[in-house]
């Protein structure tokens, strides 16, 4: 759940990473040197660390860690009673994901993403203003490894989109079964995430209240394995349902793209055809989730770990795309629209890498 700009670049030196990382690593060293943080490093960037650390440990090892806690309570404790009436209450809230959602405005309001946004740091820009008289389909590139950009734009409640946005309420969607995990479920709820599927995403668009705004990554799972240190290659051409859910509902369309969201993880070398990818797009088909083997640092090193780089990312709101409400869009008009979309993502691309990315030649891959 991508924008650049870079601050200190912070390259990992583990040589013994080379054989299996991009990453490009010295020769000459065949020892494990790492790269320690200063022991004088400000307590608000100490800060700043923890609060990505406890980003990604959650939300990626969140799930399989509290359902061994429940695990254990139902087999060990006395607590059973308290594991079955919580399992309970899941089986019949299953489909709040589905049906608006269960926003609460405090969680949003955490210090905690407060940190995390101010660690890379996270930058929202605008190119036009958008009133708050219709609906809106955010379509968000790239997906990267996690989304950072976007979690941090428009799941939490981030200052920088109610000053650029007054009157818009975004609501990030994302993979039905996100909202099986116990307590992360909830967690995930209370920042007001909603299901990707057709039904929630046409509830938000056609809601009456005017200024939804549903936020999308529609490059998805599969886009995270292609996720590389200064590559831009995303995933559009096959991606056409936002496009129809937007037309059924007559919403504005408008392009998303966070420069430097590539940057804040590298990955084990995975190309095209080979086994470990293989492996990966057969995980990712069963389970939902892209299986990433990435690389970021540590939250006392810079060397090597699970914390996302400290680079600035900017995520670019683009030029909004009108479109006309239709209940059962034709093929052809989809492919009209999305042509349009195709277009206007290139050229938001184009009018913002000289600035944002520090190699202003990088061209934008489209599969």
């Amino acid at each position: 759940m991508q924008a650049h700009g870079f601050v200190r670049h912070e390259r990992a030196s583990v040589s013994i990473q080379a054989r299996f990382f991009s990453t490009t690593m010295p020769s000459d060293d065949m020892g494990l040197h790492v790269q320690f943080a200063p022991l004088n490093t400000p307590f608000d960037r100490r800060m700043q660390t923890l609060a990505a650390a406890g980003w990604i440990v959650t939300f990626v090892f969140g799930g399989f860690f509290f359902s061994l806690i429940l695990i254990y309570m139902m087999l060990f404790t006395r607590l059973w009673w308290l594991v079955f009436l919580y399992v309970l209450w899941i089986l019949l809230d299953k489909n709040t994901s589905q049906r608006g959602g269960r926003r609460i405005e405090w969680v949003r309001q955490w210090t905690w993403w407060r940190f995390y946004r101010a660690y890379f740091p996270l930058v929202l820009e605008k190119t036009e203003d958008l009133p708050s008289d219709r609906n809106y389909l955010f379509a968000s590139y790239p997906h990267g490894v996690l989304c950072s950009g976007l979690f941090g734009n428009f799941v939490t409640k981030s200052p920088e989109f109610e000053k650029l946005f007054p009157g818009l309420t975004p609501t990030v969607h994302t993979l039905e079964g996100n909202f099986s995990h116990p307590v992360i479920r909830d967690l995930i709820l209370w920042l007001g995430l909603q299901s990707a599927s057709r039904d929630a995403i046409l509830r938000n668009l056609c809601s009456e209240q005017k200024g939804q705004v549903s936020v999308l990554a529609v490059g998805g799972a599969a886009e995270a394995l292609k996720s590389k240190p200064g590559i831009y290659n995303i995933i559009l051409k096959p991606r056409k349902g936002f496009i129809k859910c937007a037309l059924m509902a007559g919403a504005t369309i408008v392009p998303v793209f966070s420069f430097g969201e590539t940057d804040l993880y590298d990955q084990m070398d995975n190309p095209e055809g080979s086994l470990l990818r293989r492996t990966q797009e057969r995980l990712r088909k069963i389970i939902g989730i892209a299986p990433v083997v990435f690389l970021g640092r540590g939250i006392f090193q810079y060397s090597f770990g699970l914390v996302p780089q400290r680079r600035k990312v900017t995520t670019v709101v683009g030029k909004p795309i009108e479109t006309q409400k239709v209940i059962n869009p034709s093929a052809e008009e989809v492919e009209e629209v999305h042509i349009k979309f195709t277009e206007a993502l290139i050229e938001l691309f184009e009018a913002h890498k000289h600035r944002l990315l520090t190699n202003p030649n990088v061209n934008l891959m489209i599969d």
